[in-house]
């Protein structure tokens, strides 16, 4: 005897144990996940008992309905041959010898009805034992499982708030870095950027475009002092291209769009170079 079943014997002791059998829930927790050989023995016998107790009971009704109804005719047969009545005193002789057959199997079947109670409770005992031993066993794997669970589990959240804060401190310096680009380039060459983690971002910062080609496409006879004005007071380029302030107007009527765009590259290069120094 293993410690834990002397255990579980003391347990039950003075414990009424219900057929196991006919538990639903005890064929729901330990029959439909691979039961052992001696839990399916025990099991079967239980039910195998069961069956013939119900069995029993049937015929034992049955018999005594049946000794009911050949004792009534013996009152009947018995007058008829008080009159003389050969034929009624075989019926007689018939329904006695079948009377007495059926109180030899009402004794036989109420001996058998008074054991089989003890008997199903025998076995349903050690199936109870053999049960708690698996419940004790099963339980003690699952806390194993349960804990190894648990570990495994403490240890992804502490990864996922690391990936987390790894995800913010990316998403933050990739705002950084396009804030910086918008500064010194603006929107307009900004574009080469690709901001589809954050289009909002990109949104925000975006300035109004303005085209180059709008001033170079036209004729130069239609140029005037007024179109150069507006390109400089343009807040865009202005952020962009400082040094259009101490450069001579008139002399950007005459330049070509190819010109144009050279300067503001130039200009876009000195400005980054300034604030490259002052770090």
């Amino acid at each position: 005897m293993s410690y834990t079943e002397a255990i579980f014997i003391k347990a039950l002791e003075g414990k009424k144990i219900p057929i196991l059998t006919l538990d639903n829930k005890w064929h729901r927790l330990f029959t439909q996940y691979n039961p052992s050989p001696q839990m399916k023995k025990w099991e079967e016998e239980i039910n195998k008992m069961l069956k013939r107790q119900g069995k029993l009971s049937t015929e034992l009704k049955e018999i005594k309905i049946l000794k009911k109804k050949l004792m009534d005719e013996i009152v009947t047969h018995a007058e008829e041959v008080e009159q003389g009545n050969k034929k009624a005193e075989k019926k007689l002789d018939e329904n006695k010898r079948l009377i007495n057959e059926c109180n030899e199997k009402i004794e036989a079947y109420n001996d058998e009805l008074l054991d089989l109670p003890a008997l199903i409770d025998g076995v349903n005992y050690n199936l109870m034992l053999h049960t708690m031993e698996i419940c004790y066993e099963q339980i003690q794997n699952n806390t194993a499982e349960i804990k190894e669970i648990a570990e495994w589990i403490n240890q992804i959240r502490k990864e996922l708030k690391k990936k987390i804060i790894r995800k913010q401190e990316k998403e933050i310096l990739n705002n950084n870095l396009y804030q910086y680009m918008h500064q010194l380039f603006g929107g307009e060459v900004i574009e080469i950027f690709d901001m589809q983690y954050n289009p909002d971002i990109k949104k925000i910062f975006e300035p109004e475009k303005v085209k180059v080609t709008e001033f170079a496409e036209k004729p130069k006879e239609q140029e005037s002092i007024g179109d150069t004005a507006s390109i400089k007071n343009n807040s865009s380029i202005k952020d962009t291209c400082g040094i259009l302030d101490n450069t001579d107007t008139s002399s950007i009527k005459d330049t070509t769009e190819e010109q144009l765009a050279q300067m503001l590259a130039a200009s876009a290069n000195a400005s980054a170079s300034a604030k490259a120094g002052e770090k």
